[in-house]
């Protein structure tokens, strides 16, 4: 099978649907798809509704579990940060690619801004203003966590 391809079909549904971005990916596990997903930030009014993100929650839903070790991500486009982040949180280990970052700005999404931000080259200053506060308060949470005997990490 082409998942490939199969990612590409998700990103298409969006040419009718109208409910979100061009995007799709699909998770696959020993060799079968356990994941899809197409954006649908507009469908949703959620920004967090990615392709990615739809298939890493439709994956996890499927199979149990918030740890995706030993699949492999197709998505029709480079991650954003956020994807790729979820992507690694989840332990997805190998991510396919079609579409470059660049690709995606060309059509007017500002993944490229955001990666700018991270490295610390963005040039819009309006972007977001991170500042920290109250970490005397906070830290005491960690400091519990911490103890705790039967924590369990994601």
């Amino acid at each position: 099978m082409d998942y490939m391809l199969e990612a590409k079909k998700e990103a298409d549904k969006n040419l009718t649907l109208n409910e979100g971005g061009p995007f799709g990916a699909v998770i696959v596990k020993n060799g079968q798809i356990v994941g899809r997903g197409h954006n649908k930030v507009l469908k949703n009014t959620d920004p967090t509704c990615h392709a990615e993100m739809e298939a890493i929650r439709d994956a996890c839903q499927r199979l149990g579990t918030n740890d995706l070790t030993g699949s492999e991500l197709y998505t029709s486009c480079y991650p954003c940060p956020m994807c790729l982040s979820a992507s690694i949180w989840a332990n997805i280990h190998k991510i396919y690619y079609g579409n470059t970052a660049e690709d995606a700005a060309d059509i007017g999404f500002k993944d490229e801004k955001i990666y700018d931000f991270i490295k610390g080259n963005c040039k819009d200053k309006g972007m977001v203003e991170l500042a920290q506060l109250n970490r005397d308060t906070t830290i005491e949470t960690f400091a519990k966590f911490a103890r705790k005997s039967d924590k369990q990490m994601y």
